[in-house]
This record gives structure tokens, sequence and C-alpha cells, in this order.
């Protein structure tokens, strides 16, 4: 396919990960992102998935969490420099303040750091809020071709007050890194795809794959456009999942449903 002007190709590394083990976790990326950018000369934004450093280790985290994220995210911003792409460096265990947080990282094609987002939401069903320290704030970015993106972290996406509050304030997609488990794909696919309808917005969600302790990670990565329709999606095993993405679509189809000035926000409960 022939990439049309103001087109983005985005890579999704739908991977398997070791629990607790980061050092074979990087040199997997690492060997993940070396085949996108070798297997996609154009390739604009690669997105990894959630907790990729460690797993849900949680029992070990504060032994195995990177230490101010100082070891990924010089890794992350040497890459993108080297290889002039944009990454969404999924999400590590970052230990802060003697605290571990689920952190997202973002890295423009020149190595720049241009977000940092600790997961608001804690999944209680994982035991997150036994060991991390929630996020204090949404985060909104900026990437290239006019691509303002706003931060979710997997369980995020079941708080559409979160997407929303990202639209209303400029974005015009949501990158949601996951370990998503089995059985619930009939919710990943529901949830993103209505996060992307409601919101006018692409939505891209990179998921793990493989077994991490007793749990299985399904894959099905996807990439939504903003009127709802799969541009690409993932199985449920290790791959790099493709699609192309053009942000001024997301222009398009707000000016033809044009949900954001049809609120009332003074009817909404407590909203201004």
């Amino acid at each position: 396919m022939t990439q049309q002007q103001g087109e983005m190709r985005v890579a999704l590394i739908q991977a398997d990960i070791q629990l607790g083990d980061p050092e074979a976790n990087h040199q997997h990326m690492q060997s993940l992102l070396e085949r996108a950018v070798e297997q996609y000369p154009d390739l604009g934004l690669a997105v990894l998935p959630e907790m990729w450093n460690t797993g849900y280790a949680l029992e070990q985290i504060h032994e195995l969490a990177d230490p101010e994220g100082e070891y990924s995210r010089a890794w992350l911003s040497a890459f993108a420099k080297k290889h002039q792409i944009s990454i969404v460096g999924g999400s590590i265990a970052e230990k802060r303040n003697n605290q571990i947080y689920n952190t997202m990282y973002a890295y423009d094609r020149e190595g720049r750091e241009v977000t940092r987002y600790d997961k608001l939401h804690l999944f209680r069903l994982m035991d997150e809020e036994k060991y991390l320290q929630p996020g204090a704030e949404p985060e909104i970015f900026e990437l290239e071709n006019g691509l303002t993106a706003g931060a979710s972290i997997c369980y995020d996406i079941r708080f559409p007050e979160l997407a929303r509050t990202l639209a209303l304030n400029g974005a015009k997609a949501l990158i949601v890194p996951a370990e998503w488990p089995k059985p619930r794909l009939h919710h990943w696919r529901t949830l993103l795809t209505a996060r992307a309808i409601e919101n006018q917005m692409y939505v891209i969600a990179c998921n793990r794959v493989g077994l991490g302790g007793d749990t299985e990670f399904f894959g099905h990565s996807l990439i939504i456009d903003p009127w709802g329709e799969i541009v690409a999606e993932g199985g449920e095993g290790e791959e790099i999942v493709t699609g192309m993405i053009r942000p001024s679509l997301v222009d398009e189809v707000r000016g033809r449903i044009p949900v954001f000035e049809d609120r009332r926000p003074g009817l909404y409960f407590g909203e201004k």
C-alpha cells in the first residue's frame, strides 16, 4: 500500500514477556523493534505493551523495578533517535521515591521525551493497588503529523471519563499499552471501539501475549479509526501489528457528526 500524504504507519509490538526478567525483556523488545524498523522503512510510531520490563512479578517488584526508569528511558530515547521514529514505550515498573509506578514514556523521532504518565486506575484483580502507586494526572502529548495523543494504560479504558477528558483537551488518539488477560476479549474490543466512536478519535492499543504466572494473555492488539472501524488487529501470538492512520480524519469525522459541539455539560452531574 502506498503511503498517502498525512498518513503515518503505526506498529504495535505484540510481545510475550518473561515474568520477572528485565534483562531478557529488554533484549527481546530490542529485537522486535529492530525487526519492525527493518520490515517497515516507513514506520512512524511504535507502541510497546504494558509492564514489559517485569510483567506482573509484583511480589518482587521493588527489586525488579527500573530506578527512575533510567535504563529504559535511555534505551527508548536512543532507539527513537537512531531510527528516526516515535516510540510509546508501553509502560514499565518504575521505582521513584521508594514507590513503584506503572509508567508510560513517549519519545519523538529526535529522542526527546514527550510524556511520562503514571497509570491512574489500579487493577485490583491483579493486586496492583497492593504494590503500586496511582498516578496523579492525565497526560496529553504531541507526536508527528499533527497527532496529539492521550495516554491510557489497560484498566484505564474502563473509565470513559478519562478518554473524554483527553479528547476535550485536544487528543486525536488514545494510546493504550495493556496486559489484558483472557477471557475478556469481548470487553477489550468493545471498550476500545466505544472509546474511538464516542470520542471520534483513533485508538491504538498494544496488548501482550503469552503466560504471566497462571494468567494467559491473548494479544488482539488493535488500531481503530475515529468511525470505530478496525484498521488492524493482531492474533493471539507474538507479532508486529501494523496499520496506517491519518490524523486529519479525526477533524473530518468530528465535522460530520459534531458531538463535541452538541454536548450539554451543564446538565451532566458535577460537570461544567
